[in-house]
């Protein structure tokens, strides 16, 4: 999503831009079956107050919302502490006026791209619900609303009677839930063939099934990328390698803290029930999310390197948290679905990099979106488009340095 978005705005202003990708073009990535969401809402970073003793009580249960495999890994460990660092109160106060811009920018975005392209990517505007199972969840959520609103980001307790009212045709098992109506959806593998076809028609080059091997560098500027398939020269280059990103920046002496959070998710073709509006099962950490015909189930954050394998604990733990909200689901509705997964890059204090390289006078980054991909995907590569053309970004980028850990 954000290197295709890059590309795209890029090449709006009038560069010459070739894609680089390791995949084929039938490839799956982390942008294709993720829960397709454009979040305002989502203005408090992953690195907040309360994460980390959350983090811990849930790590030992292989079916939670958050777990981290144990290993003895160097970057894993720096990652951790970095993580512990940035969990703080001050952290949110500062990032969160910056990832509302971001994130009410990168909307309007999507509302552009959607009349431009006659809205074929399921782009929907209903908001979001934040569905409380527990009183004491609504209560925690209800104070979000209240900084939402400091933030001049709508939200809207509800109580279940009035969430009953907004999807009459839904059973739900619930406390009540916050109600955020600047948020949207849409689906995402239609958005990603749309905009891939947006760039072949626009004259952008795919080297597919082509991997990055290394750089040639002159002085503090890259001449070239290497591949298996030879040397790729150009003026710019973005570093938009999701999770693996840091092992492409790592033959540059470049040191990107990142891991690689893995997210799994099941979509029902004919679902029994479905909701119009999206929402999230606040206490099961899960998004369900309707898509035309069909209902996607995404979630969990599991710690485990690149690794894409599936771990049956973690689809158990999203299986078994849908009925507790939708009484009317069961197993047997999900027997037979396929599981997806994909990998997000996050950074240690939940915000992406993006942004030039010191060392490099040619070299930005457009990575560590975590789960914000898809939300931040047009912003970013608006930004970095300014970037490239030598104009001012329309946000401030200090925050977002790729340099802020060395």
């Amino acid at each position: 999503m954000v290197g295709l978005c890059v590309a795209y705005y890029a090449m709006q202003k009038g560069h010459r831009v070739t894609i680089v990708e390791r995949g084929a073009p039938d490839h799956d990535c982390c942008s294709l079956g993720n829960a397709g969401l454009i979040v305002p809402s989502h203005f408090i970073p992953l690195a907040a107050p309360g994460m980390v003793a959350l983090g811990l009580r849930m790590m030992f249960n292989p079916e939670s919302p958050f777990y981290v495999r144990p290993r003895l890994d160097a970057d894993l460990l720096r990652w951790g502490w970095q993580f512990c660092r940035a969990a703080s109160v001050r952290h949110v106060q500062r990032s969160a006026p910056l990832l509302r811009d971001l994130l009410c920018a990168s909307r309007r975005c999507f509302e552009e791209l959607a009349q431009q392209w006659g809205n074929d990517f399921g782009f929907v505007q209903k908001g979001a619900l934040m569905l409380c199972k527990t009183e004491q969840a609504l209560e925690e959520e209800a104070k979000t609303a209240e900084m939402a609103r400091a933030l001049d980001v709508p939200a809207e307790v509800l109580t279940a009677e009035q969430v009953a009212q907004r999807e009459p045709n839904v059973r739900m098992n619930i406390a009540g839930a916050v109600y955020f109506p600047l948020d949207c959806h849409l689906i995402p593998q239609q958005f990603m063939a749309r905009l891939t076809r947006a760039l072949e028609e626009g004259g952008a080059t795919f080297c597919w099934s082509t991997e990055v091997t290394g750089w040639c560098v002159s002085g503090q500027r890259i001449a070239a990328v290497q591949t298996q398939r030879g040397e790729l020269s150009a003026d710019e280059f973005v570093l938009a390698a999701g999770a693996w990103s840091p092992q492409v920046a790592r033959s540059l002496g470049i040191r990107l803290p990142m891991q690689a959070g893995k997210g799994y998710s099941l979509t029902l073709p004919n679902p029994k029930q479905k909701p119009t509006i999206p929402c999230l099962l606040t206490e099961a950490r899960v998004a369900v999310t309707p898509m035309g015909n069909a209902l996607r189930f995404g979630g969990t954050m599991e710690i485990a390197g690149l690794d894409t394998a599936i771990n049956p604990a973690r689809v158990r733990g999203i299986l078994k948290s849908i009925p507790l909200y939708f009484p009317e689901f069961g197993p047997g509705d999900f027997r037979d679905v396929p599981t997806w997964c994909g990998l997000r890059p996050c950074s240690p204090d939940g915000l992406p990099y993006v942004g030039r390289f010191r060392r490099y006078a040619n070299l930005c980054a457009a990575t560590g979106h975590a789960m914000l991909g898809v939300s931040l995907g047009p912003i970013t590569g608006q930004l970095v488009a300014a970037i490239l053309s030598d104009e001012p970004p329309s946000v401030g980028l200090d925050m977002l340095s790729p340099e802020r850990y060395t």
